[in-house]
C-alpha cells in the first residue's frame, strides 16, 4: 500500500520536472530567436524598406495577382498584368520590376520572413480553393455515373 507521503512526493518530483522541462524549452526558444534574429540586425528601417514591404503586402492580396514558385532556386514570384509589377522574392533581396523602374531592396531576415509567411498562407490558400473546385467536379461526374448505371438497370 502506498503511503500519502510516497503520493505528493512523487507529486513533488513530477511538477519540478516539469518545471525544468518547461524551463529548458523556454531557453532553447530564446536561443534560437538570437540565433535566427540577432540583435544587431534588427536597425531601424529606412524609407525604402518600409514601402517596399507595404508593396509587397498589397501586391499578395491584391486579387489580380498571379503567383508562382520556384521549388529549386526557393524564388517566389508576383506578377499583376493589371497594374504591370513584377516582384520576386529571393533570399531577403526584394526585386520590384516594371517596364519603367527597377528596385531592389535587402530586408532584414524578420520582415522577409514575414513575408514570406504571408505569401506561403496566400498561396496555401489559392491551392486549397482550387482543390475544393477539383473535389466538386468529380463528385459531380461521379453522381452521374452512378445515375446512369441506375438507369440501365
Amino acid at each position: 500500500m502506498v503511503s500519502i507521503k510516497t503520493l505528493s512526493l512523487f507529486y513533488i518530483k513530477d511538477t519540478i520536472m516539469n518545471h525544468i522541462k518547461r524551463l529548458i524549452k523556454r531557453l532553447y526558444a530564446k536561443y534560437l530567436r538570437h540565433v535566427r534574429y540577432p540583435v544587431k540586425q534588427t536597425p531601424e528601417t529606412n524609407q525604402n524598406e518600409r514601402i517596399c514591404k507595404s508593396i509587397c503586402y498589397k501586391m499578395i492580396n491584391n486579387p489580380h495577382s498571379k503567383f508562382l514558385i520556384a521549388p529549386l532556386s526557393g524564388k517566389r514570384y508576383i506578377k499583376n498584368e493589371v497594374l504591370k509589377v513584377f516582384i520576386i522574392l529571393d533570399d531577403k533581396k526584394i526585386t520590384i520590376t516594371n517596364h519603367i523602374y527597377h528596385y531592389d531592396v535587402i530586408l532584414n531576415q524578420r520582415d522577409f520572413d514575414r513575408i514570406t509567411h504571408m505569401y506561403d498562407n496566400k498561396t496555401e490558400q489559392i491551392r486549397n480553393e482550387f482543390e475544393n473546385e477539383m473535389m466538386s467536379q468529380i463528385m459531380v461526374s461521379l453522381s452521374t455515373i452512378l445515375h446512369k448505371i441506375s438507369e440501365k438497370i
